[in-house]
């Protein structure tokens, strides 16, 4: 006589282990359910394209000579500021609201993979802001060519240098909240992050000039000193007492700040605890 072998009910079922894209599906749902999200990114797309607008005309000099691009009309430092720091937070916030709300406890329990949990936040919020950086500097441009054609100044996207502009200040936005996603993988608290945050993209490259060689190299390195320079269309004065960024390697620094900041956060996640 053979009995049928039951399982116990504390025997765990195993199921099959996640799946990268599953991991990205989950972190989708999490990023679009929250009522914040399209309200802060509408917000910030409204006062980035206000601030376009605004600089351009209030520019008395546009429109009074030859036809140029003028990319500080286009991209003002306060919009382009704005930006920066709004997607630096909402980077942090997708990894710091889930340490303070405990919900992270149970995403490292349903995938024990940590490493795999954040490269999979990385790349949403990196997409996520790549779409609203894109839109973001395209409807800046397209404000201030259109304020601009009144003046009979308007250029096109193919004059030199005006395509440069638009992908850094497109690139600004994921490059922020990657850098924001990071650092709130390695310190886990709000204030503590959001302070960070601030301080390394916005406020430490006003402590250094270009006056000074050592100066000139340490500010080079920051995110905002390198979009400044892309989005210049004029080349450095020869004659000029400071030393000026190469264009080169300010991209650099645009993709060396996020690797870093995700590369640095995936392997802490993976050597200590939740």
């Amino acid at each position: 006589m053979t009995t049928l072998a039951s399982l116990s009910p504390a025997t765990p079922v195993a199921g099959p282990p996640a799946r990268f894209g599953d991991l990205l599906a989950a972190e989708w749902i999490k990023t679009r359910s929250l009522r914040s999200t399209p309200w802060t990114i509408a917000l910030t797309l409204l006062f980035v394209l206000g601030s376009a607008a605004v600089a351009t005309l209030t520019d008395e000099a546009a429109g009074s000579g030859t036809a140029d691009f003028r990319p500080f009309d286009a991209y003002p430092a306060a919009g382009c500021w704005t930006l920066m720091l709004v997607a630096g937070s909402m980077g942090a916030l997708t990894v710091v609201s889930e340490y303070s709300s405990g919900l992270i406890r149970t995403t490292t329990v349903a995938v024990p993979a940590r490493g795999s949990v954040v490269l999979a936040k990385a790349v949403v919020t990196g997409m996520l802001w790549t779409a609203v950086g894109t839109a973001t500097a395209t409807g800046s441009l397209l404000v201030s060519q259109a304020v601009l054609a009144g003046r009979h100044a308007a250029v096109p996207i193919t004059h030199p240098g005006v395509f440069r502009a638009l992908a850094a200040t497109a690139s600004l936005a994921p490059v922020c909240a990657l850098v924001g996603l990071g650092l709130g993988v390695l310190l886990r608290h709000a204030a503590a992050t959001m302070v960070t945050t601030v301080f390394a993209l916005l406020m430490l490259p006003t402590m250094f000039s270009e006056g000074d060689r050592w100066s000139a190299d340490v500010k080079h390195t920051m995110v905002s000193a390198a979009w400044n320079r892309l989005v210049q269309t004029w080349e450095p004065d020869p004659e000029s007492l400071g030393y000026t960024a190469t264009v080169s390697g300010s991209w650099i620094v645009y993709v060396l700040w996020p690797l870093v900041a995700v590369a640095l956060a995936v392997f802490v996640v993976r050597r200590r605890d939740v």
